[in-house]
């Protein structure tokens, strides 16, 4: 396909008024220079798409998704970073690198990373990847490293960030609210860097997963409560991160907590006020904290990790569903069927 030139129709999954999702034929995008097309090989589906589906304000239509994988089926000019036939991972937003936030490390805050963006999503068979991402966020995959476990760069890089905001270091002892693929994510990566993990889901099985991932213990509240104590010889946990649940588990977490401890909100969720007195954060020093999205330096080291297997996240994908039933792996994961959805065009 030439540069700059709009192809026949692709398909893809629509998201539709009333949070309806309709796979039908969609524009494949068109080349601009530095820009490359890729034709999918699967995407993961994320929390956060899971909430933009439900949100009314969404605006529709739209083909969502972010976590890509895909083969070079056509490069615009100049583009150097690839060839035909590459196989790559390429994240959806590119900050512009100069600006305040960046400079101060609040890369997502930055104007040009909101901005920025795949065209149109990753739920479709094709998918343009802009200069900008070409350059600072896209990277080929070796060729021992599968398409799913590909696909988790951009989830582990938010993690990454998430990591280096809660200041979590070697023989901490950290809570993870929430073991869902994020969850175990996390659990993967802290046991990884030396850190005592402790996870927190009511899911017998998501606890078993986190479990065999490197969790020292994980269940219920009650049972990671009971296990960070011991872990913490009495004194709470030095973080806790949140992969759900909202505001409503700020008191728990509060409970866990050490003195001088730290709540990381690594997602949104329920609650317009946070439950817990101004004075108890004052007194005890806590530290409550939040992290949206990835850098490219966070980028770069998540695919190093999986690159190198010091991740390996693939087993996280319990279902693997094609473009035209992506309602129905929506589903499994709103009910908490599904651990991770891995959806392939």
């Amino acid at each position: 396909m030439t540069a700059g030139t709009r192809a026949e129709p692709m398909k893809a999954a629509v998201l539709r008024e009333g949070g309806r999702l309709v796979a039908e034929d969609w524009p494949r995008p068109a080349l601009g220079e530095g820009d490359v097309l890729l034709r999918l090989k699967g995407c993961g589906l994320c929390g956060s798409d899971l909430a933009k589906i439900g949100d009314p304000r969404t605006r529709v239509p739209v083909v969502l998704g972010h976590e890509v994988v895909g083969e070079v089926a056509a490069i615009g000019a100049g583009v150097a970073e690839c060839a035909i036939g590459d196989r790559v991972v390429a994240a959806h937003h590119v900050p512009c690198g100069a600006c305040h936030y960046c400079r101060r490390g609040s890369e997502s805050m930055c104007l040009a990373f909101k901005a920025s963006n795949l065209d149109p999503g990753g739920f479709a068979e094709y998918v343009r990847v802009p200069r900008a991402n070409v350059r600072h966020a896209m990277f080929r995959v070796p060729r021992d490293v599968s398409d799913e476990a590909a696909s988790f760069v951009e989830p582990l890089a938010c993690c990454l960030r998430a990591v280096r905001r809660a200041r979590i270091e070697r023989g901490d002892t950290t809570v993870i609210v929430g073991l869902g693929s994020i969850g175990c994510l996390f659990v993967q990566l802290l046991a990884h860097a030396g850190v005592n993990v402790v996870g927190c889901d009511p899911i017998a099985e998501r606890a078993d997963v986190a479990k065999r991932m490197g969790a020292v213990a994980a269940g219920p509240a009650e049972v990671a409560a009971a296990a960070q104590r011991e872990l913490s010889l009495g004194r709470g946990a030095d973080q806790v991160i949140v992969t759900g649940g909202g505001a409503a588990m700020l008191p728990w977490v509060a409970e866990v907590l050490r003195d001088g401890g730290a709540v990381h909100y690594f997602a949104g969720g329920a609650g317009d006020a946070l439950p817990i007195p101004l004075d108890a954060l004052y007194h005890r020093e806590l530290t409550v904290s939040a992290t949206y999205s990835a850098s490219p330096a966070d980028l770069a080291e998540a695919f190093r990790l999986i690159a190198s297997g010091a991740v390996a996240p693939a087993r996280l994908v319990t279902h693997r569903i094609p473009l035209g039933s992506l309602d129905r792996g929506v589903d499994l994961m709103r009910r908490r069927e599904a651990l991770k959805v891995y959806v392939t065009p």
